[in-house]
């Protein structure tokens, strides 16, 4: 039987492989503190634990792909409290399974070959932009971050052409895996191209609400928000990777082909996430609760890191540390069982760089900045 071959010439996810180190090391007997994946290990807040369990009934059925009328209300509710936009729910968004499934899938819905094939996105950056693009047989193009452009793409060295191919402009922020942060002018600019030479400004927005200064601004705010896309998630702000919960946001005439594409593939969240989810869009008590504790972990390391002499970049916001440092120690860490992430596996600007999750324990992370100034 025949693969495809986009999926056989596709490089192993790049967090499977740090998933097999830490399941070596742990049949080694070596403790492990994983700052490899970014997957929170605070836990999910008793009330829509409770939700979950209070909406649990005892017959269950398939849930529609538009998404409940009360989950969409939530979400506009906290759209308008957070950016200050107004979104209609029952035409302007749209409930995810979190918010991967749909950045993954976008492609197969935007783009228009063969005079709009070109699905623009930055790195380093997350895997599944280019993924969707490549599964969706369109063309990739990798536009690089840069500490001297503040981790922001330098739209302006995009020509004309390319922007007339584009059907999809992927942008992260607060960005993975740098932390850095964009001001609104950057989304005014890339949303007046987006206008102008018709296509989507896709705003993956996932770490919106884990911030340390000031609270990031979204594309939602800019003035022609037309051709704006923005993607959210659970995930990160509420702790709740596993319900798969998230949202669309977007022109009315994207929901409604977003409407119409999801019920083929039936990515849809189970009723009783969505009514979970109400309940964690109400509430902003939990989140506010989450960010400090990213907060008194991120100053552990921080404290760590640069008494060792390594300069920590971006990292304004998320739950990441994008810190510089010469790919073999990376090993070194490894060997004393820690794990952290090579900025390759983001993307070739990545080089020079690692990554830290803010997701073990604080005192694990006391632990860990220990064996950091121990070692390194």
């Amino acid at each position: 039987m025949r693969i495809s071959p986009t999926l056989t010439e596709m490089a192993t996810y790049p967090f499977v492989r740090l998933e097999e180190e830490r399941r070596r090391l742990e049949a080694d007997g070596v403790p492990v503190i994983d700052f490899g994946k970014g997957d929170p290990n605070e836990p999910t807040d008793p009330r829509i634990r409770q939700a979950l369990v209070e909406n649990l009934t005892e017959r269950s059925s398939y849930p529609l792909a538009q998404g409940l009328p009360e989950l969409r209300a939530a979400v506009a509710r906290w759209c308008e409290r957070r950016f200050g936009v107004a979104l209609d729910p029952d035409t302007e968004v749209v409930p995810t399974l979190g918010s991967k499934e749909a950045i993954f899938s976008l492609a197969q819905v935007l783009v228009d070959p063969p005079d709009k094939r070109l699905v623009v996105y930055t790195e380093p950056g997350y895997p599944v932009y280019e993924r969707g693009a490549l599964f969706a047989g369109a063309e990739p193009l990798a536009l690089p971050l840069r500490a001297e452009n503040d981790f922001l793409p330098d739209l302006d060295t995009v020509d004309e052409e390319t922007w007339r191919r584009t059907a999809i402009l992927w942008v992260n922020y607060p960005n993975n895996p740098t932390g850095a942060t964009a001001r609104l002018d950057f989304y005014q600019r890339a949303a007046e191209l987006a206008a102008r030479w018709d296509f989507a400004l896709a705003s993956d927005e996932a770490y919106t609400e884990l911030w340390f200064d000031e609270p990031p601004v979204s594309a939602l705010q800019a003035p022609d928000r037309s051709q704006v896309v923005v993607f959210q998630t659970l995930s990160k702000r509420s702790s709740m990777t596993g319900y798969r919960s998230g949202f669309v946001a977007a022109a009315p005439e994207v929901i409604a082909a977003l409407k119409a594409f999801r019920p083929t593939v039936g990515t849809a969240p189970q009723e009783f996430v969505q009514r979970a989810s109400v309940v964690a869009w109400d509430d902003e008590e939990h989140v506010a609760r989450a960010r400090e504790t990213y907060r008194r972990k991120r100053e552990i390391l921080l404290g760590a890191l640069e008494r060792r002499g390594f300069r920590v970049a971006g990292s304004r916001a998320g739950m990441y540390l994008w810190v510089e440092m010469a790919g073999e120690l990376v090993p070194r860490l490894l060997e004393h069982g820690v794990v952290v992430s090579p900025g390759e596996f983001f993307g070739p600007s990545g080089a020079g760089y690692v990554r830290f999750a803010l997701v073990p324990t604080e005192a694990e992370c006391r632990r860990a900045a220990e064996i950091l100034e121990e070692v390194l």
